[in-house]
């Protein structure tokens, strides 16, 4: 398969540039499956359509203030650093622009209490192996304070609340991405889904590169996802085996929990206990093995995210249904509407 078949027109006033306030005001496009048929609702009409024989499974990840602005201390010149995955209580895998003035050796001043050392280069995503260094308090202390949200670029519009590109349930820093299918949940929507017995399970994935990195060859099949660690503890997998024998349908909030789910897949129907790097790649051909239904948003043309979309409901599918989302003026990306596939 080739890149270019994910490809579709996408009107640059259709990008959403902020969130939409409540969260769960989110327009929310319907797909279902075996009926074929597409609705219109909005976000928090979900409570509407799921019942107690639905469990949910969350990506509880949070996002570190990952973007930092600072200075080459030899020359002067600014450079800008996106954290990508911790390697260690003090070094990262991160992106460096321009990335041919940072040398192995270069430090970088972030701030009079903040400063950063290439370490290493990072071939593989010509990236690099920085260690960051704090004088006084603690690095995530420094880094929420300086650090900036990595929004991607195609939101232009500066984020006024950093815990807007976080999810309610967001526990466990450590993400350069958000899971942003999980925007759309307000706390209040949470009460009444449990209250109603939908089940809400947790597990994690640290949104890297692996997740937004573009596919830059021709085919498909020749594009290397990076590895992202993804958790899924005894007990959760435990309890997830136990609804799917109960029949119980298995809904991933995110490409991401789709991904970790299917990553700890075993076999049909049964997931294991894990704590590993993934670098699975879910396209047209791939046989889902745990997951029943997704709710996520839309996603860029060529990407990886449209890929997995297209491999649970279909490519021509998938691409009738974003141009329909498109003609109905649908906001896209990460604060963007949602979809929920069943």
């Amino acid at each position: 398969m080739k890149t270019s078949d994910f490809y579709y027109d996408l009107p640059e006033d259709l990008i959403a540039q902020n969130p939409v306030e409540p969260r769960d005001s989110s327009r929310l496009l319907v797909y279902d499956k075996k009926a074929d048929k597409v609705e219109h609702k909005i976000f928090r009409d979900i409570y509407d359509i799921l019942t107690d024989n639905d469990v949910l499974v969350i990506n509880n990840t949070r996002v570190i203030p990952a973007r930092l602005y600072g200075i080459k201390r030899e020359t002067g010149a600014k450079i800008e650093i996106l954290l990508l995955k911790r390697l260690s209580l003090t070094e990262y895998e991160a992106l460096a622009k321009p990335g041919k003035k940072v040398p192995v050796g270069t430090i970088i001043d972030f701030s009079p209490n903040l400063y950063a050392k290439v370490v290493a280069d990072i071939e593989e995503i010509a990236g690099k192996k920085v260690e960051l260094c704090v004088k006084e308090g603690t690095l995530e202390a420094e880094l929420d304070r300086i650090g900036e949200m990595p929004l991607p670029p195609y939101i232009k519009e500066k984020l006024k609340n950093k815990e807007r590109y976080q999810t309610v349930y967001s526990k466990i820093p450590g993400s350069s991405a958000a899971p942003t299918a999980g925007l759309h949940f307000t706390d209040e929507l949470i009460k009444k889904l449990k209250d109603k017995g939908v089940i809400f399970e947790e597990v994690l994935l640290e949104v890297g590169l692996g997740t937004f990195r573009p596919v830059q060859v021709e085919s498909i099949e020749n594009h290397h996802m990076h590895s992202e660690e993804i958790v899924v503890t005894e007990e959760v997998a435990k309890r997830l085996n136990e609804y799917k024998k109960q029949g119980k349908r298995i809904i991933a909030v995110g490409t991401t929990s789709v991904r970790t789910l299917e990553s700890a897949s075993i076999k049909k129907g049964e997931i294991e206990a894990v704590k590993k790097n993934t670098n699975i790649f879910i396209y047209p051909g791939y046989e889902f093995k745990f997951v029943d239904a997704i709710i996520t948003n839309f996603h860029l043309p060529e990407s990886t995210l449209i890929m997995l979309i297209s491999a649970f409901v279909g490519r021509e599918k998938t691409l009738e249904i974003y141009n329909k989302a498109v003609e109905e003026k649908y906001r896209f990306f990460s604060f963007g509407d949602s979809m929920f596939l069943q």
